[in-house]
């Protein structure tokens, strides 16, 4: 089963300084057969404009990851750690227990974000962040682990869910399998590109749920940029 949604169709909206587009209900955006997928419950498609961002707010007991499009994100969170991740990078943060962040745009041009929120396996715990670049020439033509719980995905960013984020990039033509096991649920969305998984067509930024496909074949139909969360 592949349920396709198309970009055109997310809720959320422009505001003076962010425009963003929910795939699954959000803040005033309330879809009931939106409401997440498994254990994936947010991915916000956000672009923050120069000089602006989120102020400092409260997480808990939620595993954040930000992958970057566009531009760079600055994080800074009340346990000290400041960074800044640029286009094709990714932080992480393991809400915990609580956690207060903030993250701003102090580039010249927009960035662009995908934020994507799964829950942890288990509740509590300290709060910890993270970053780490990943070039997209390592990604070539394969399915990188970007994002995981499991020690045998090494090099990947250490996360708290039964999950997995992964990233690919494809030229035209080329193809990718990914293997998804009995009971997961997985989430897809080209960042850039134009794809067909399994021969559902996806343009850039459209999403994709789907399960009981044991194996997903993706062929891009020019140039690509994919991400993909597998989840319980």
């Amino acid at each position: 089963m592949i349920d396709v949604r198309p970009y055109r169709s997310l809720g959320g909206g422009r505001h003076d300084w962010l425009d963003t587009r929910h795939h699954f209900s959000f803040a005033d955006y309330h879809d009931p057969s939106r409401m997440g997928w498994g254990s994936l419950k947010v991915w916000n498609d956000d672009e923050i404009a120069p000089g602006t961002g989120f102020a400092p707010h409260p997480h808990a007991n939620m595993e954040i990851i930000t992958y970057v499009r566009e531009g760079a994100i600055s994080h800074e969170d009340s346990l000290g750690n400041r960074g800044r991740t640029e286009a094709g990078d990714v932080q992480v943060m393991s809400a915990g227990s609580g956690i207060r962040h903030a993250e701003y745009n102090f580039g010249p041009g927009p960035t662009a974000i995908f934020q994507i929120w799964i829950l942890p396996t288990n509740r509590g715990g300290a709060p910890a962040w993270g970053q780490k670049p990943f070039p997209k020439s390592d990604r070539a033509g394969r399915f990188v682990t970007l994002a995981s719980v499991f020690p045998a995905d090494g090099g990947a960013l250490p996360i708290r869910a039964d999950a997995h984020v992964l990233g690919a990039t494809l030229k035209a033509g080329q193809s990718a399998e990914y293997a998804l096991g009995p009971g997961r649920h997985a989430y897809l969305v080209p960042a850039a590109g134009l794809v067909e998984v399994n021969g559902i067509r996806l343009a850039t930024r459209d999403g994709a749920a789907i399960e009981d496909e044991p194996t997903l074949t993706l062929t891009a139909i020019e140039d690509a940029e994919i991400v993909l969360v597998d989840t319980v």
